[in-house]
């Protein structure tokens, strides 16, 4: 598993929760000793949006976008019943049980740590989260558990397309329960922002290299070359968002551990039932392991950036999104060694995975 991890897995990815608590750090430190530069930041606002988050934002989905190859979808046949698993429990199940776990435990179980008003925030921020299936790292999982790419290219790219459709609604739905009345304008308009802006972009930009270079020199070469730029995106980003959040950790530093509870058991039981439901249904292997990761995972630059969009950079819904980033790395990695481990439960791959 060691080894797998260092074939399969970056050096930043491998320690993205280390960076992240690096980047609260230097955040919470800038908005006490520094404030100026919170204050002119959030200055800068556009319908609703933080600019300088929101072009960090765009500089994290972007070269992600450039990953999805939409001609995969006509293989979407080759294993229908993997890719309806995982669709359905990524837009049928796993909202609803995002929202009810974070209703039960900041609204119930904690109701004696988290006021009220601040408990709603906090369900509003993990719906938020729990209501975008991740994109990205899931290429990363799907190799560490040796699933089949070209179904994880399948699946992600299913996702992007449902993303448009189903975000918007789901989330006006959940938070309705709640009397959290979204402008639908603003969401929209989210979506239009950072998924299919970065996504024609990055389909455009895909087509036109492959075209002129070839698939191989496009997937080895020039991809690559963008990773120093995301992750500096997402490290920026990090930075100025705990820049706004400082208060809250420092007067409630347990608000993080106690966000996070509902935010990892969700991860857990979204991938277990996923996982099973694959071997229940016979499904090989290679199909199972991206099925599940996938519904584990959560596409956190999409919520972070509409929870800025609707509440603001220093409301408390934004860090229940920011908190997704702290716990995914250690559980997905948890979930992928416990997958490996588990392969004989499943049948042999079919000749054409492979």
């Amino acid at each position: 598993m060691s080894e797998q991890k260092t074939q399969g897995i970056g050096f930043f990815e491998k320690y993205l929760t280390i960076w992240v608590l690096l980047c609260m750090a230097a955040g919470i430190l800038i908005g006490k000793f520094l404030p100026a530069i919170p204050a002119v930041l959030e200055k800068f606002q556009y319908a609703g949006q933080n600019l300088p988050i929101a072009v960090l934002i765009w500089i994290m989905i972007y070269p992600m976008m450039m990953k999805i190859d939409f001609q995969s979808i006509k293989d979407v046949g080759k294993h229908p019943l993997g890719i309806l698993i995982s669709s359905g429990s990524s837009w049928v199940i796993k909202p609803f049980l995002m929202f009810g776990l974070a209703t039960l435990f900041l609204k119930v179980v904690f109701q004696s740590f988290i006021p009220a008003a601040l408990a709603q925030d906090f369900v509003t921020g993990t719906v938020l989260l729990g209501t975008a299936p991740c994109t990205a790292m899931v290429f990363v999982w799907s190799n560490l558990a040796k699933g089949d790419p070209a179904h994880t290219l399948v699946q992600v790219s299913v996702n992007d397309l449902l993303i448009l459709v189903l975000f918007v609604p789901l989330v006006q739905l959940l938070l309705g329960v709640n009397d959290i009345h979204i402008p639908w304008g603003t969401l929209v308009f989210s979506i239009l922002l950072f998924v299919v802006v970065p996504l024609a972009g990055g389909a455009l930009t895909r087509v036109l290299m492959i075209r002129k270079k070839g698939e191989p020199y496009f997937n080895k070469n020039f991809v690559p070359k963008f990773d120093g730029i995301t992750t500096l995106g997402l490290l920026l980003t990090l930075v100025i968002i705990f820049s706004f959040q400082g208060d809250i950790i420092l007067e409630q530093p347990l608000y993080v551990l106690l966000i996070a509870v509902p935010l990892i058991l969700q991860n857990l039981i979204s991938a277990s039932f996923t996982y099973l439901l694959c071997r229940w249904t016979k499904q090989p292997h290679n199909i199972a392991a991206p099925a599940s990761l996938i519904a584990a995972s959560d596409f956190f630059e999409l919520s972070v950036a509409v929870a800025i969009a609707l509440f603001g950079p220093d409301s408390p819904v934004v860090l229940a999104c920011t908190v997704g980033v702290l716990t995914e790395v250690p559980v997905m990695l948890l979930l992928v060694r416990f997958i490996n481990k588990t392969r004989r439960w499943f049948p042999q791959p079919a000749a054409d995975n492979n």
